[in-house]
């Protein structure tokens, strides 16, 4: 998995690419981690580049946006794939974020 960020308006951007499962999960748990330690608390994740996302994957989204709301942040979700969009869908998290279609439209939410 690749993980490339951004600062962007009030958010950090994260753009993810590859497989989000139980070997790369601790990957993007470290980086969100970090950047919460630095004071950033709004992010938006872009999806677009994602194959697949597994139930560790989803772990670590849940855990930054519990956290991410609690320091008066928010997590944002943008260009799901199909594969992944289904994986949310069947896990009952697109009740959970908020999911834009692209990350252009999610930055405006901040």
């Amino acid at each position: 998995m690749d993980i490339k960020e951004a600062k962007k308006n009030n958010a950090t951007l994260i753009m993810l690419e590859g497989r989000l499962d139980s070997s790369t999960s601790g990957m993007l748990e470290k980086k969100l981690l970090s950047l919460m330690e630095t004071g950033e608390k709004n992010f938006l994740l872009d999806f677009s580049g994602m194959d697949y996302i597994s139930s560790a994957g989803l772990r670590v989204l849940l855990m930054a946006a519990k956290k991410s709301k609690t320091a008066g942040g928010k997590v944002l979700l943008s260009a799901l794939t199909d594969n992944v969009k289904e994986v949310f869908d069947i896990a009952g998290f697109t009740g959970i974020f908020t999911i834009f279609a692209t990350a252009e439209e999610a930055l405006k939410d901040f």
